[in-house]
């Protein structure tokens, strides 16, 4: 079983910065894709960005990217997204998690496996 820990989220006004972090407990977290997905009141669960177990392939939903990067640290089973120039229609629950098998990426949120706790992005207008 996977353990992950999401950090980082707070109130942030539009325009502004934070930086999410997911900490994992897996010993062979290197081997897998990680995934930031969000979740908005009353909407399904969506895929942010990924990064592959390299850390040289990302992707990202087109609403975000130029403004997030995701990012990862393989010696501390940590991955983390920057998100700048924050707007109101970020707000949102945001999780990370590892896709479910070892070398393979995705943007389905079926594809990924022991989901953290979430933190909480509110960006105020």
């Amino acid at each position: 079983q996977v353990q992950l820990v999401e950090s980082g989220g707070g109130l942030v006004q539009a325009g502004g910065s934070l930086r999410l972090s997911c900490a994992a407990s897996r010993g062979t977290f290197s081997d897998y894709t990680m995934g930031w997905f969000r979740q908005a009141p009353g909407k399904e669960r969506e895929f942010v960005a990924y990064i592959n177990w390299s850390g040289f392939v990302t992707d990202y939903v087109d609403s975000v990217k130029g403004r997030f990067t995701i990012s990862r640290d393989n010696a501390k089973n940590t991955v983390y997204l920057q998100m700048n120039s924050l707007k109101p229609e970020d707000t949102a629950v945001y999780y990370c998690a590892p896709d479910r098998a070892r070398y393979m990426s995705s943007r389905n949120v079926f594809d990924y496996e022991f989901w953290g706790q979430g933190t909480q992005v509110t960006v105020s207008s």
